[in-house]
């Protein structure tokens, strides 16, 4: 259980939310009991910060759901993991090949995106136009590979995990929502067809209409602001450290932090 208790996020992810995890769990602390929802899941820094018995965890992104359902089902590593350039080339490749030829809902592909995670620059999760990850090699040192991932099997055992529009996600009674969209930024192709401007105003309306507790996070820009202000949230804005950006920019942000229907 000690170990469980430890367990960080098996990526790394752009965007992560562990630095935000103690100021969640203060609110989090009100509903003990409730499902925990988040329609991008990402890096799961919150739902393994949260711990809830419970998880709705969504992504748009089918690789990363992959991940992760193949983690819940037992994944074992039977690939070497290596921080050599040669060989990242090889396994992205091949990849690509299992995208192609839509095999990559599988093992072999989950392996494969958990080690170019690792493997490639700053951390980026990033597909051209036609869906193939197009990542360089990174410039670490060192990587510390996980080879056993035993104890996310346990983790996610009452956890669902769904590839999904936000909006067709369904919300219980006795539901708490935390939304951390692809930010109101210029890069956003973390998944196949971006996020949009449109799909930042259908997400504030979508959480606007629900009767849970909702808290949603976003880069504190003007309108975005102004659009969940307007939609009755209560806005906080906040600075945040960036650890992974595309240019290597590590220079704190100001982010918001936007909540309905809390006690």
């Amino acid at each position: 259980m000690a170990n469980l208790e430890q367990l960080k996020p098996p990526l790394k992810w752009a965007g992560g939310k562990r630095w935000l995890v103690p100021k969640l769990w203060r609110i989090w602390q009100d509903y003990p009991t409730h499902q925990l929802v988040e329609p991008f899941c990402g890096g799961l820094a919150v739902a393994l910060g949260l711990k809830p018995e419970i998880a709705t965890l969504n992504d748009a992104n089918p690789h990363l759901i992959n991940f992760y359902q193949q983690l819940k089902k037992g994944l074992n590593s039977d690939l070497m993991m290596v921080n050599d350039q040669d060989f990242y080339y090889q396994c992205r490749n091949r990849f690509n090949e299992l995208i192609y030829n839509r095999t990559a809902q599988t093992p072999e592909a989950a392996l494969l995106f958990y080690y170019l995670n690792r493997t490639g620059f700053n951390g980026l999760c990033r597909f051209n136009s036609q869906g193939f990850f197009n990542v360089p090699f990174g410039k670490y040192k060192k990587i510390n590979y996980c080879q056993d991932f035993s104890l996310y099997k346990v983790a996610f055992q009452n956890w669902q995990f769904y590839r999904s529009d936000f909006e067709n996600l369904t919300i219980p009674h006795g539901s708490v929502i935390y939304a951390d969209p692809p930010y109101d930024v210029e890069f956003h192709q973390y998944a196949a067809g971006g996020f949009t401007w449109e799909d930042q105003e259908r997400l504030a309306q979508w959480l606007a209409r629900q009767n849970v507790p909702v808290i949603t996070s976003n880069q504190a820009t003007e309108r975005i602001l102004a659009l969940y202000r307007k939609l009755g949230f209560r806005v906080d804005t906040l600075l945040a450290p960036r650890r992974i950006a595309c240019n290597g920019d590590r220079t704190p942000a100001l982010e918001m932090l936007a909540y309905r229907n809390l006690v």
